[in-house]
């Protein structure tokens, strides 16, 4: 019998060195607590270690490469002067690990809107910059994606921004006020005050931009709506920046209806989570009906994010991808891939 004797390869460890320039963006790169190094630690088995300014990667070949490229990375956005999160770390780590790594401002937009506390609003993720450009360049927008993607706030903080340089006269915001497991009926007030918690995510949003001082004079001059879809009927909507939520509880009634307001000067986006549909079983959601009607007609944009796109908790991502798994399983998949139309 012949004796084989297999001698076991030992694994050569390598370190890669950067030079990191300034107390300040080293801090940063590392996040309170170091918590962004040690991310980019257990996701490649690396250790990281700040000398002197220099940035020493050590770990084996491939998983040393992987960090030093989320690194260089996270460098280039800090030196663009922006803080870095742990959303930052864990999408760049998934563009590396999933090598669709494209220059950083391909990725990361140029700021949409200030705040009213001072805050640059931008796009964090490549889907979002497809986004945002996609509402740019279109007179209508249709943003399909799951919860906590920017859909709804990206858009108006666009429509914020064309407000204050005068590119449109009014800003108008709507939804579908659609029950979700619970009954308007049973709430108090009138029709107004039944529909305003439905509104809720859209005062948020412009409180965020304007300052709650700036919302209220703009609600009383007119200069912003907010109201309910059912509103929208008989109107035309002339030099104005039309913003339809939570559209996938439309029905293709509904849709249609809004979409044909379009007046001479005006802007629409559309947004709505395709897995998110709470009208009856026997209705037909107006927002996946209008994906695939209007797919090939020009001046109309269909952006689809994805769980990449999440700019909440990571959690959040981990979730959706849990709840696609499950529903691919059951045969309940949703919409298809990612497709724009100019």
């Amino acid at each position: 019998m012949e004796k084989i004797i297999r001698e076991k390869e030992e694994i050569e460890e390598v370190e890669a060195v950067l030079d990191i320039e300034g107390t300040e963006l080293m801090s940063n790169l590392f996040g309170s607590f170091d918590e962004n190094i040690k991310i980019i630690e257990r996701a490649y088995n690396v250790s990281v270690a700040d000398r002197g300014g220099q940035l020493r990667i050590s770990g084996e070949d491939r998983d040393v490469d992987r960090a030093r490229r989320v690194v260089e990375l996270l460098a280039e956005l800090a030196h663009r002067g922006d803080v870095i999160t742990v959303q930052n770390v864990e999408y760049f780590i998934s563009m590396v690990n999933e090598g669709s790594e494209v220059p950083l401002a391909a990725v990361m937009g140029d700021c949409i809107c200030i705040t009213s506390k001072g805050k640059p609003v931008k796009a964090k993720t490549l889907g979002q910059k497809e986004y945002v450009d996609a509402i740019r360049s279109h007179t209508v927008t249709l943003g399909v994606g799951p919860a906590g993607t920017g859909k709804t706030y990206l858009a108006v903080a666009l429509a914020v921004t064309y407000l204050r340089s005068k590119q449109c006269s009014r800003i108008i915001l709507t939804r579908p006020a659609v029950e979700a497991g619970e009954r308007l009926g049973f709430l108090p007030g009138d029709l107004q005050n039944k529909v305003d918690p439905y509104l809720r995510p859209l005062y948020d949003a412009l409180f965020d931009m304007l300052g709650a001082e700036t919302y209220q004079r703009y609600i009383e001059k007119n200069i912003i709506e907010v109201a309910p879809l059912a509103y929208m009927r008989g109107r035309t909507l002339d030099d104005s920046f039309i913003i339809l939520d939570e559209a996938q509880n439309t029905t293709s009634e509904q849709m249609k209806m809004f979409l044909t307001r379009l007046g001479f000067n005006s802007k629409i986006v559309i947004t709505g989570d395709v897995t998110q549909i709470d009208l009856p079983s026997d209705k037909k959601s107006g927002l996946k009906e209008a994906v695939r009607v209007l797919a090939d007609v020009d001046d109309i944009a269909v952006c689809n994010l994805t769980y990449r796109d999440v700019v909440r908790h990571q959690l959040v991502q981990k979730i959706i991808r849990a709840y696609e798994s499950y529903e691919n399983r059951s045969g309940r998949g949703g919409e298809g891939a990612r497709s724009r139309k100019r």
